[in-house]
């Protein structure tokens, strides 16, 4: 599964604990007895975008009047084409966790041009938050771990685009639910099964939760990506010595 809020997290559930601080990523317990999860978290996801509309499209000291404002946005960046005319966004906004746990790495655009506009930032913001996440499902594929679909939640399953760029990105089918709030369904699944109303967790997910929707990745899109999270992957090791030095000054 996959989150998009503040940050972002990527999570799947296992029958053994893994224990894999080199790279970056946390194993927690399941709800359901004898079951783990293994996560991989970003700490800028949704928040990148929410600090690029609000400080640069809006302008400092002005609100966001409603959810519509962000809509009208995602219209806006619609037309744009993948990979943002050759523009990536590295999400390091408060440092990083997976894979790096860095909190002195730094938040950039690499490429811009005089061609970009801001159509062009918003979708490259949008782009690098998936990115930042696919280094996730990269990592779990280390530990052989395989990953047939996605289901996501949060902010980022509320919009289409966005949406299409999870399995893009990934390279894998995105599921939604009829809810984006996963951690509240979870918790009232918890709730659930405590007071006796289901058996099991199990039991719970089978009568409660529903897919509505299956996106499937663009062959044409899947391949711009993967070039650019080849180049997007390599860019932490290269500037990594200037992120230091720039938060000391």
């Amino acid at each position: 599964a996959c989150s998009i809020g503040t940050g972002g997290l990527v999570v799947t559930p296992m029958d053994h604990p893994q224990v894999a601080p080199d790279k970056g990523l946390h194993t927690i317990p399941h709800a359901i007895p004898g079951k783990w999860i293994l996560m991989g978290a970003i700490l800028s996801g949704g928040s990148s975008l929410s600090w690029f509309y609000k400080q640069v499209i809006l302008g400092r000291g002005k609100t966001l009047k409603s959810e519509n404002s962000y809509q009208s946005l995602f219209r806006e960046v619609s037309p744009t084409p993948a990979a943002s005319k050759g523009l990536i966004f590295l999400p390091y906004l408060k440092g990083e966790r997976t894979p790096y746990l860095d909190p002195q790495a730094r938040g950039a655009f690499i490429g811009l041009s005089l061609q970009h506009g801001r159509r062009d930032l918003t979708r490259a913001i949008m782009e690098g938050v998936v990115f930042a996440l696919r280094q996730s499902l990269e990592k779990f594929k280390e530990l052989g771990i395989e990953i047939s679909n996605v289901t996501t939640w949060g902010g980022g399953a509320k919009n289409k685009l966005w949406r299409q760029i999870q399995a893009d990105i990934f390279n894998l089918p995105i599921l939604i639910s009829p809810t984006q709030e996963g951690s509240a369904y979870g918790a009232a699944i918890t709730a659930a099964v405590s007071v006796g109303i289901f058996s099991s967790i199990k039991e719970a997910c089978q009568e409660w939760i529903r897919i509505k929707e299956k996106i499937l990745p663009n062959p044409k899109n899947v391949a711009v990506y993967n070039k650019a999270y080849l180049i997007y992957r390599g860019l932490y090791s290269k500037l990594k010595d200037d992120f230091h030095g720039l938060s000391e000054l």
